[in-house]
């Protein structure tokens, strides 16, 4: 039987503990994080919800525009590539349908989270849950919906700030029981938390979010990765990482050139900046090259690039 991503992703939550999932947002991260050589990457709800429709975690993202935004990203890589589903955008119906939306899309998994809808990120104060038996037949909905037995339901918690640990272990007892692929417990405050979601959670992978690199934390504290594996944790999600890393270094180049506008002098700063050649090479520009040399008359190159060089890829039997 053929190897999908989805079984890639399976057998990378078995042997590669703990996997580590950058959060993408849009085409830059993700051909990012597969060319840097991670092995998966999720979208980050939050992230997606911020650039796209420019607004707040706060559960307004559509089914229809979170699914738009992540089949292009999914076709962009060929790393497995999960997905933030929020609560699944209904009741458990709703969420039948929502896995079939994501798994055409090329998407290998999907959170669904037992928040209220509309939902809030999982760092923000207020959040309401929805019963665990609501939630049971949620992953039980997503369960029967998929096509792709290896296709992961990511049974997301946020028990903790609602609930306590106590709350959250026999939430995870649960979701487990009613057959969550893996169980992410979110806004985690420790090791101690960790270990008891873990050992609720028996047999069933459980995925922690680590905010790497950010400042002012306001839940989770940052583990060491080798202390997370002996935790017993399956996969880490960095949702926060790569967009705060991008505001960071858009407002450092902006800084310089506000400098350059009030003081009228020139800088020339490639430390804070990507080449021309890291851009096209990230988008593939040369394989267009490629193509445009195997299936366009010789003729029409020659009109089209007359006096110019006919850069293309090495190898390839164009000459300029």
């Amino acid at each position: 039987m053929a190897e999908t991503k989805a079984r890639r992703l399976r057998e990378l939550l078995r042997t590669a503990r703990p996997v580590v999932s950058p959060g993408v947002y849009d085409g830059y991260s993700a051909r990012l994080v597969e060319i840097m050589g991670f092995k998966t990457a999720a979208t980050t709800g939050a992230g997606l919800t911020n650039s796209v429709i420019v607004q707040p975690d706060i559960g307004i993202f559509g089914l229809r525009d979170n699914v738009d935004a992540c089949r292009h990203l999914a076709r962009s890589v060929s790393i497995p590539l999960t997905a933030d589903a929020d609560t699944g955008y209904g009741n458990a119906v709703t969420v039948y349908h929502v896995v079939q939306y994501f798994e055409e899309a090329g998407i290998v998994g999907i959170n669904i989270e037992d928040q209220v809808m509309p939902k809030r990120c999982g760092h923000m104060r207020g959040k309401e849950l929805i019963s665990t038996a609501e939630m049971v037949k949620k992953i039980e909905a997503g369960l029967k919906a998929k096509k792709d037995p290896d296709f992961i339901i990511n049974a997301r918690t946020d028990a903790i700030a609602v609930e306590d640990i106590g709350g959250t272990v026999e939430r995870v007892k649960a979701y487990a029981r009613a057959g969550a692929d893996m169980i992410y417990v979110d806004a985690i405050r420790g090791e101690d938390d960790i270990a008891r979601a873990v050992e609720a959670a028996g047999d069933t992978p459980v995925n922690i979010n680590m905010g790497f690199g950010i400042r002012q934390r306001p839940t989770s504290p940052l583990i060491p990765l080798k202390r997370l594996k002996e935790l017993g944790v399956a996969r880490v999600s960095a949702p926060r990482m790569l967009t705060a890393a991008a505001i960071s270094g858009m407002r450092k180049a902006l800084e310089v050139m506000q400098h350059c506008m009030l003081t009228g002098e020139l800088a020339d700063r490639p430390d804070l900046l990507a080449s021309m050649e890291d851009i096209t090479g990230l988008f593939d520009y040369r394989r267009i090259e490629a193509l445009e040399q195997e299936f366009t008359a010789e003729e029409d190159l020659e009109r089209k690039y007359r006096g110019h060089e006919r850069a293309y890829v090495v190898g390839a039997g164009a000459k300029p």
